[in-house]
């Protein structure tokens, strides 16, 4: 329920906003375009079944893995809401 100046609706809004916000990120992280025989990071080869189940693969599992925990300290901050509406 939103109070104040806020709209009817204005909470939802904010949730529907940070789910796309997150659906979209994760799309744009998707490998496009062929798959890569070798790792571009550490130049490592890359298996056949890896290539075969992840299209556009462009790293081998363990620069992934290393990747993949980088990317994963996403603090899920709602940077729609105003100071007093933030959603934790």
């Amino acid at each position: 329920m939103a109070t104040g100046w806020a709209g009817d609706g204005a909470v939802q809004d904010q949730i529907d906003a940070t789910v796309k916000d997150g659906i979209d990120r994760a799309q744009s992280r998707l490998s496009r375009g062929p798959s890569l025989t070798h790792c571009a990071d550490c130049g490592a080869s890359i298996p056949e079944a890896r290539r075969q189940a992840v299209p556009g693969v462009r790293l081998c599992i363990t620069c992934q893995e290393a990747d993949d925990k980088e990317d994963g300290v996403f603090s899920g901050y709602n940077r729609r809401g105003s100071k007093d509406s933030q959603l934790r």
